[in-house]
């Protein structure tokens, strides 16, 4: 078999370097205009609409930002937004929250400037849209990413991340997966007791690496064999969530697969999810506008 051609080494600006880490110290702290989209859903025409998750939901640093508390990074470009716009919905209440986990559904998130309420809070026996995309700061997204840039600079064509997360026998992520189903599980029964008569949408997380090949090492600083792990574990917890999603009375929209071709290793204007140092407004590792706008789609798909 032959080798991959080396990587070719380059200098990151110092000033670039020192936005990057700036903007991931700000999410690790955070524990994690126009737009075609098909024609209006009329299931979802006059909807009562509320979005619950965590960043990939909220769309930090995408223009604009708005809402409260100001730490949850909410933009109004973000999925729950366009979608809204797109099916004619009444009203939308977003309450995604960048750092939410499966207990921030049920429980006040503290965040810079402020508390959001438990997202749960936002339902009402009126309610009859409910989308719902957590469970990636359940498994610690933000600190796997740090920690597997850091390992690559070890064993660039290795896979130090897989590793060490599966050093001793047991993959620690794939673990880190089974134990959230179940917490997913119980935000989805609570929204139907709490949001009886709503339809209930479980959002996947879109690619965020090559589905094929072994990434871009350095320009996005993911070891060549931990590249295939991290994209197996990422559809791992996709999987879980159409899992508990079939199980518990929701549809489960997949925007992973609308999302192939547009990873982190694309130019500008391709990609849906910036990379560590991020070109366009969003979070490092993070959805951009596109990639609002591509989940955008798949939902009202899935409205319709």
């Amino acid at each position: 078999m032959s080798q991959p051609a080396r990587p070719v080494h380059r200098a990151v600006p110092h000033s670039r370097r020192w936005l990057m880490a700036r903007a991931l110290a700000i999410l690790a702290a955070a524990p994690l205009a126009a737009l075609s989209l098909p024609a209006m859903a009329s299931a979802g025409t006059g909807a009562s609409y509320v979005a619950l998750g965590d960043s990939y939901t909220s769309g930090p640093l995408i223009p604009d930002q708005t809402g409260e508390p100001a730490g949850c990074l909410r933009s109004n470009h973000n999925y729950p937004a366009l979608t809204a716009a797109a099916i004619g919905a009444a009203s939308l209440t977003d309450v995604s929250c960048s750092g939410a986990t499966t207990a921030d559904m049920a429980s006040p998130q503290s965040v810079t400037l402020g508390t959001n309420p438990p997202q749960l809070n936002a339902l009402t026996s009126a309610t009859s849209l409910v989308t719902l995309q957590i469970g990636g700061n359940d498994i610690g997204f933000i600190s796997i990413v740090i920690h597997c840039t850091t390992l690559s600079l070890t064993s660039p064509f290795g896979s130090p991340c897989k590793n060490y997360y599966t050093s001793g026998g047991t993959d620690r992520l794939a673990q880190g997966i089974d134990q959230t189903a179940p917490k997913v599980a119980a935000v989805l029964q609570a929204i139907h007791q709490r949001a009886p008569r709503a339809r209930v949408l479980v959002v996947g997380y879109p690619v965020i690496l090559p589905n094929t090949g072994h990434g871009c090492w350095p320009a996005v600083p993911i070891a060549y064999g931990d590249v295939p792990y991290l994209r197996g574990v990422e559809q791992e917890l996709n999987q879980m969530l159409a899992t508990e999603a079939a199980n518990h009375d929701a549809s489960y929209v997949d925007t992973y697969t609308p999302s192939i071709g547009h990873d982190v290793c694309q130019p500008e204007g391709v990609r849906w999810v910036e990379g560590l140092a991020p070109q366009s407004p969003a979070a490092p590792m993070h959805p951009n506008e596109l990639g609002e706008q591509g989940m955008a789609r798949a939902v009202t798909a899935a409205v319709g």
